[in-house]
């Protein structure tokens, strides 16, 4: 997806195995971010970021969503345990991460795997892509978002 692209009607089920679709967010603009992995330091920094600002976000029209290819099982701990309030996306498929452009060949260690990129998508309020930030600054992606012009 790029910037302009409207996102799919349907985003996935959430952790509770509830269908997650974009109508259902239709006059709000709408944070996406796509994660590699539940209780890993980089991913939960950048939850607790988003939940630490989830009301100044709301304040400010937003509705956060995050997409990884965990179980709804692991989420739903993965929420629990840090008391986020915001919906998770188990995206076992990876269909999501395909459709995102965000399912890539990653190096680590030496080492060439495909993984999910951390990529943020931020939408407009009919669902259009306005920003896409891919240097996701993890402790500090809740202000990435709200410095946006």
């Amino acid at each position: 997806m790029n910037i302009g692209d409207k996102i799919p009607q349907s985003l996935g089920f959430d952790m509770n195995g509830n269908e997650v679709l974009s109508s259902q967010f239709a006059g709000k603009k709408l944070v996406i971010y796509f994660y590699p992995k539940d209780n890993t330091p980089g991913c939960t920094a950048e939850a607790c970021s988003f939940s630490n600002e989830y009301s100044q976000l709301r304040n400010a029209g937003y509705e956060i969503i995050g997409i990884s290819k965990d179980s709804a099982t692991s989420h739903k701990k993965f929420a629990e345990k840090y008391s986020l309030p915001f919906t998770l996306i188990s995206d076992v498929d990876l269909k999501l991460n395909q459709e995102f452009g965000v399912w890539r060949e990653k190096k680590m260690c030496g080492r060439t795997s495909m993984g999910t990129v951390r990529t943020t998508f931020v939408t407009d309020t009919d669902g259009i892509i306005t920003h896409i930030i891919s240097k996701v600054d993890t402790k500090n992606a809740a202000n990435q978002i709200l410095e946006l012009k």
